[in-house]
């Protein structure tokens, strides 16, 4: 004799398998953003222990350092491969650096090469700066990378480092576009303009610009400084590697370079006068060596 299974006495058997049917996901693979507060509370289907990871995940994705603290910027520090730390700035939506670069790595750990050649003024006889055609960097004066200059200012870049896919900014950091200048420029200076060949504003300069006035090698600016610093920037004046390898303007030009490249061979950058709040866009050679500040990705 065959037994029959009324279908109404399969119900609750049908039920349990339902109930106990949910799909495991694999701890390790799981996504910060795919689970929110309102969304536990509506689907059970997901274990404690894949919501903690998930929660764990998402903390870490905003955490630097052992333990994991918490990055704010403008209070928090960044390090690069060498060890370097920065201090950090906001301004309008944008994180800022509030030091110059002097990194001698690309982000994948091989090195810049350091040009030396030419001695204190840079251009005597057998200097190779102004025959690099890939990226070098440079130290003003052709000082210890400890002394008080490159200490203070930074070290100076040419265009093909600072324009290098390795990037030479820390991880989640970048040389800022062309863009992202006139950006921090027009969040100043309103009346800025929207960018181009020459000035752009005649007042952010001052805001951006630390105050103090010359003291031998500590690049700072010489007089007259006019700057107010009310954005906590602090762009100091690094000076430049010019054309002819020289090292000049060390407390009259802060010279900084963005990442957008020109139809001339170069890329765009931003100067900043002992002399007055100008901010100036021009597009240089690669060859030039100026001053890096970076930006959070």
């Amino acid at each position: 004799m065959r037994l029959r299974i009324l279908p109404f006495l399969m119900l609750p058997l049908l039920g349990l398998a339902q109930t106990n049917s949910k799909v495991e996901k694999p701890i390790g693979e799981l996504l910060s953003n795919e689970i929110s507060p309102n969304e536990m509370k509506r689907n059970a289907s997901f274990n404690l222990d894949e919501i903690k990871v998930r929660w764990k995940k998402a903390a870490l994705e905003n955490c630097t350092g052992v333990p994991c603290t918490p990055f704010t910027c403008g209070t928090s520090t960044i390090s690069d491969l060498d060890g370097n730390s920065y201090n950090t700035v906001l301004i309008g939506t944008q994180c800022w650096t509030k030091q110059n670069l002097k990194v001698t790595k690309y982000n994948d750990g091989s090195a810049i090469p350091l040009d030396a050649s030419g001695g204190p003024n840079g251009n005597a006889v057998g200097e190779t700066w102004s025959t690099q055609i890939t990226g070098a960097y440079t130290i003003y004066g052709n000082e210890p990378s400890t002394g008080p200059k490159a200490t203070n200012s930074g070290f100076l870049y040419n265009g093909y480092a600072a324009t290098d896919a390795r990037k030479i900014c820390p991880s989640g950091w970048h040389v800022p576009t062309d863009g992202e200048w006139t950006k921090l420029i027009q969040f100043i200076d309103p009346s800025a303009s929207a960018g181009g060949f020459g000035i752009q504003s005649n007042t952010a300069g001052r805001k951006l610009k630390s105050t103090g006035n010359f003291i031998a090698g500590t690049g700072l600016w010489g007089p007259p400084n006019n700057a107010d610093n009310s954005t906590n920037f602090s762009a100091v004046p690094g000076g430049i590697r010019s054309y002819f390898a020289d090292f000049n303007s060390s407390f009259t030009f802060g010279v900084f370079w963005s990442s957008t490249l020109t139809l001339r061979f170069g890329a765009w950058m931003r100067r900043f006068d002992q002399n007055d709040g100008d901010v100036e866009a021009q597009d240089n050679s690669l060859i030039l060596g100026y001053s890096v500040r970076c930006l959070k990705d």
